[in-house]
C-alpha cells in the first residue's frame, strides 16, 4: 500500500508541477511539515513520520479542487485525527506505563501509520478518476467526489475514534468489560470497553467527521454518514479485538485497517440507501 501511494504522489506532484506548481509545492511543503512535526513530539519514528508524509500527501492530492485552498482538502481531517491521537495517548501517561500499556515512548510505528490512514488514501484515490471524468463535487450519486470523499472520512474518523477510545478508557473509564460477553476485564484487554473509552471515541469520530466536512464543504449529509461510519468502525474494532486477535488470528494493525475498512464500508451502505 505505501510504496504504491508514494508512487501516485510522485506522479501527481510532477504533474502539479507541470500543470500547477503551487500546488505541488504547497501539498508537499504542508505534508513535509506534518511529518517533522510529529517527529518533533516524537509520535511517531522516522519511518512512521515519513509513511505519514506520503498518506497526507496523497490524501490532499486527491481532494484538491480548484480554488485551490490547501485547508479546503483532507489536510484537516489528518490534522485531527493527529492532534486528537497525540493528546490521548499522552492522557495519563504515567499511569498507563504502571499497567504496561501506554505506547512506546519512540512512537509510532509505520505499520500502525498505514494501518490507520492506509485505507483512507486508498478510497481518495478513487477522486482523482472522479475529476478526471468531470463529475462535478457537489454530485450525491455513488462514485461522485462527495461520496467517495465520504467512504475515506469515515475510515479516518475511526482511526482517530480507536485510539482516543483506549487511550482515554485506561485512565477515565475504570473496570472495562469485554463487548462480548460485558464480563470485567483488564485495563488494555483486546476487546475490553468502558463508557468513557466509547465516549470519548464517538466524539473523536465526531470532531474528525466535522473537520472534513467543513473542509470539503459536504453538509450535514457528509458529517453524519462519516461519523455513523467511524462509531460502526470503534465498535467492529473491540469486536475483532475480542474474536480474532485475543485467538491470535489477527495482530493489532491488521485489525486497526480492518476496523478503518469496515467504517469505510458502513458509509457506503448508508449513502446506498439515502434518497
Amino acid at each position: 500500500m505505501l510504496p504504491a501511494a508514494a508512487v501516485g504522489v510522485a506522479l501527481q506532484t510532477h504533474w502539479w508541477a507541470v500543470n500547477s506548481w503551487p500546488v505541488a509545492v504547497v501539498t508537499g511543503g504542508l505534508s513535509l511539515l506534518l511529518g517533522l512535526a510529529v517527529l518533533w513530539l516524537r509520535a511517531a519514528t522516522p519511518w512512521a513520520a515519513l509513511a505519514g508524509v506520503v498518506l497526507t500527501a496523497s490524501l490532499m492530492f486527491s481532494t484538491e479542487h480548484f480554488p485551490y485552498r490547501p485547508w479546503q482538502t483532507a489536510l484537516a481531517p489528518v490534522l485531527a485525527v493527529s492532534l486528537l491521537t497525540w493528546a490521548a495517548t499522552r492522557l495519563g501517561r504515567e499511569q498507563k506505563e504502571r499497567l504496561g500499556t501506554g505506547e512506546k515512548r519512540q512512537g509510532r510505528q509505520a505499520s500502525q501509520v498505514a494501518a490507520n490512514l492506509g485505507l483512507a488514501a486508498l478510497v481518495c484515490g478513487g477522486l482523482v478518476q472522479s475529476r478526471l471524468s468531470g463529475t462535478a463535487w457537489g454530485a450525491r450519486a455513488a462514485g461522485s467526489p462527495m461520496a467517495l470523499f465520504a467512504v475515506g472520512l469515515a475510515a479516518l474518523a475511526e482511526a482517530a475514534a480507536d485510539t482516543v477510545s483506549s487511550e482515554v478508557g485506561q485512565v477515565l473509564g475504570g473496570r472495562p468489560r469485554m463487548i462480548t460477553t460485558l464480563r470485567p476485564a483488564a485495563p488494555g484487554t483486546d476487546g475490553a470497553i468502558s463508557l468513557a473509552g466509547t465516549v470519548a471515541g464517538t466524539l473523536a469520530a465526531g470532531i474528525v467527521a466535522l473537520a472534513g466536512s467543513l473542509a470539503l464543504g459536504g453538509g450535514t449529509a457528509m458529517l453524519a454518514v462519516s461519523w455513523a461510519g467511524g462509531v460502526f468502525g470503534l465498535l467492529f474494532d473491540s469486536l475483532l479485538g475480542a474474536t480474532l486477535e485475543r485467538r491470535g488470528w489477527l495482530n493489532n494493525d491488521a485489525v486497526n485497517f480492518l476496523s478503518t475498512a469496515s467504517a469505510s464500508l458502513c458509509a457506503t451502505a448508508l449513502l446506498a440507501i439515502q434518497p
